[in-house]
């Protein structure tokens, strides 16, 4: 199968059983279910340990400020900027955040205070590869910025995906329900053989809402339980 980026205007190790069982569930349930075709998966908090909110956290108690808050502050500046749409310069957006919140450090402490968290979970990637294996397309479903190229600049993981979508090339975030549908057209999919795998409730309901099979990430137990039923077997 060859690859397509789609650009718009605990390093884990999976057990040896359970590829076992991935590799003799997927040559037989998925294939003749014909259920789901297509996997997507958001990147941080589910391929990578979530280096945006962790990050935010430090910084926020850095400068004795309320995560919640300013979790919630930089979200909202994240997408009144623009800058998660690639519309802005990321300097806009530090520049909003420090404005509304007062937080005291330069933009490049601030950039490699997240970009340094998010950790690629290599049992995540062995699942993805193993899908790929089977003939499943997969792809990347992010809210994310100029920072997911340059994370793949340096773990070199875009390399494992059919598709990546990114909000930054798009100029549409997952909190747009018409995002969801634009993914569908552009992948020749109905959305219920679309399964889509995000850590953040909104952007599961808004993908659910468009008729996607959709799973919520919570840990890694969870998640494979999940899938499992979704895709008809057992992990």
């Amino acid at each position: 199968m060859s690859r397509s980026f789609v650009y718009h205007n605990d390093n884990f190790i999976i057990a040896s059983v359970l590829v076992g069982s991935l590799k003799t569930v997927m040559s037989t349930s998925i294939q003749e279910n014909g259920k789901i075709d297509v996997v997507l998966f958001d990147f941080g908090g589910v391929i990578a340990e979530e280096g945006w909110r962790e990050a935010l956290k430090v910084i926020a108690e850095a400068n004795g400020l309320d995560e919640k808050k300013f979790l919630q502050d930089a979200i909202d500046i994240n997408y009144a900027t623009g800058y998660l749409m690639g519309k802005a310069p990321e300097s806009r957006f530090w520049s909003a955040l420090r404005e509304k919140t007062g937080i005291k450090e330069d933009d490049a402490t601030l950039t490699n205070e997240i970009f340094s968290r998010f950790l690629i979970r290599d049992w995540m990637i062995d699942l993805v590869k193993e899908l790929k294996a089977q003939k499943i397309t997969v792809g990347i479903l992010s809210d994310h910025t100029d920072m997911l190229d340059k994370l793949n600049q340096r773990y070199d993981f875009f390399k494992w995906f059919d598709h990546v979508f990114n909000s930054f090339h798009l100029g549409k975030g997952k909190r747009d329900e018409s995002l969801f549908d634009d993914v569908a057209r552009t992948l020749r999919r109905s959305p219920d053989r679309i399964l889509f795998i995000d850590d953040d409730p909104g952007h599961v309901d808004r993908a659910r809402k468009k008729g996607w099979k959709t799973i919520r990430y919570v840990d890694r137990d969870s998640f494979l339980k999940e899938m499992g039923m979704i895709l008809g077997c057992g992990f």
